[in-house]
C-alpha cells in the first residue's frame, strides 16, 4: 500500500511545485530536509550509543537481575503462562526494563528474542498465545519513565525545554498500559469459556 501512496504524494508534490511555479522552494525544501534528517540521526546516533551502552554495563552487573526481580510480580500476573520458564521471563524483563528507561532501540531486539523464545515454547504455531499478546500490547503501550528517544529529538529540534514531555509522557503510557492490560485479560478470559 505504501509503495502505492508515495509514490503518489510525490507526483502530487512535484505536479502543484511546477504548476505554481514553486518549484525553486521545493527544490530548496528537499535540500533543507535531507540536511535536518542527516542531522538528527547523527544526534539520535549518541543517545542510542550512550544508552545501549548502559544497558550493556547493567545487565553484566546485578543491576537488571535487581530490577527483574522488582518485576517478578508484574511478569507473573501478566504471563501466568511463562511462570515456570526463567528464561523468558528474563528476556521480557530486559525488554519492560529498556522500554522503562525509553530506549525503545534497545527494547526492540531484546523484545524479539523473547517474542521467539515464547513462540517456541507456544503449542499451536499458527496462533498467537496468551502471554504473546500480552507481551504485545504492553510493548505498544510502553510504559516510560525516562522518554530519551522524545528528549533527543526535542532537544536537536531546539526546544528550550526538552524535558517538559516527561509528566505527560508518564501520564499517557501509563493509561495506556492500564487499558491495553484490562482489555488484554479481558479477551483472555472471554476466550477460555
Amino acid at each position: 500500500m505504501l509503495n502505492i501512496v508515495w509514490p503518489v504524494f510525490i507526483i502530487i508534490s512535484f505536479s502543484f511545485a511546477i504548476f505554481s511555479g514553486n518549484l525553486q522552494e521545493l527544490n530548496s525544501s528537499i535540500f533543507q530536509s535531507t540536511t535536518d534528517a542527516v542531522n538528527l540521526s547523527i544526534n539520535l546516533l549518541g543517545t542510542i550509543c550512550l544508552w545501549n551502552g548502559i544497558m550493556q554495563i547493567a545487565n553484566r552487573t546485578q543491576m537488571i537481575e535487581k530490577m527483574s526481580n522488582l518485576l517478578r510480580p508484574v511478569i507473573k500476573y501478566l504471563f501466568p503462562e511463562i511462570n515456570r520458564n526463567s528464561k523468558i521471563r528474563r528476556e521480557i524483563s530486559m525488554n519492560m526494563i529498556a522500554n522503562i528507561l525509553g530506549l525503545g532501540n534497545a527494547a526492540t531486539p531484546l523484545g524479539l528474542k523473547a517474542m521467539k523464545s515464547m513462540q517456541f515454547e507456544n503449542k499451536n504455531k499458527e496462533e498467537l498465545s496468551n502471554s504473546m499478546a500480552m507481551f504485545i500490547v504492553l510493548n505498544t503501550a510502553s510504559i516510560q519513565i525516562i522518554p530519551t528517544t522524545v528528549i533527543a529529538i526535542r532537544n536537536s529540534l531546539g526546544s528550550k525545554n526538552p524535558t517538559a514531555i516527561v509528566f505527560p509522557v508518564w501520564i499517557a503510557t501509563i493509561c495506556a498500559a492500564f487499558a491495553g492490560i484490562t482489555a488484554t485479560k479481558i479477551f483472555i478470559k472471554c476466550s477460555k469459556k
